[in-house]
């Protein structure tokens, strides 16, 4: 399986009164940024299976740039992408797929880093930080598992929206 993990773009700031976290829109440059980066995903990864996103509102716009990107792959929400969700929710959910998919998981930090670190390495912690709109990716051998993930790159958004 090659697993894709993407951060959203660049949302609105948090904090503002009254708002919940989780409605947090992505800003203009933030989507203009997403859609250069997705094109450059796109030269790195031609194909994707699936595109899962936290129900998160900054996440699920980030997966529907990638969604335009990649000529309507489907999406779907995942609760496990929420932030602080365990791992394992997640790797339950993968494992369900094919073993031969690439599919693409939209998300937030430090869950996303902490995920990756655990496929590298079994711990659960995170030696990595993706930055909005940044991408990693992992490819396993067999089923999704703590310590069994090999990391194929991991790259900032500037170099993503730079390939051409």
């Amino acid at each position: 399986m090659r697993i894709i993990l993407i951060r959203h773009g660049i949302a609105e700031e948090r904090g503002r009164a009254g708002q919940d976290d989780a409605l947090r829109s992505l800003t203009k440059e933030g989507r203009q940024k997403m859609r250069k980066g997705a094109e450059g995903l796109r030269q790195l990864v031609p194909a994707l299976n699936l595109i899962a996103t936290s129900p998160l509102t900054r996440a699920v716009q980030t997966a529907d740039i990638l969604g335009e990107a990649y000529k309507g792959v489907r999406t779907v929400e995942i609760s496990a992408l929420s932030p602080r969700k365990p791992p394992a929710a997640l790797v339950d959910w993968l494992n369900a797929n094919p073993a031969d998919a690439t599919i693409a998981l939209v998300g937030h930090e430090p869950h996303l880093g902490t995920f990756l670190c655990w496929l590298l390495t079994g711990l659960q912690e995170s030696f990595v930080v993706l930055k909005k709109g940044g991408a990693a990716m992992i490819e396993t051998a067999g089923p999704a598992t703590a310590g069994r993930g090999k990391l194929l790159w991991l790259l900032k958004p500037s170099q993503l929206r730079g390939l051409r």
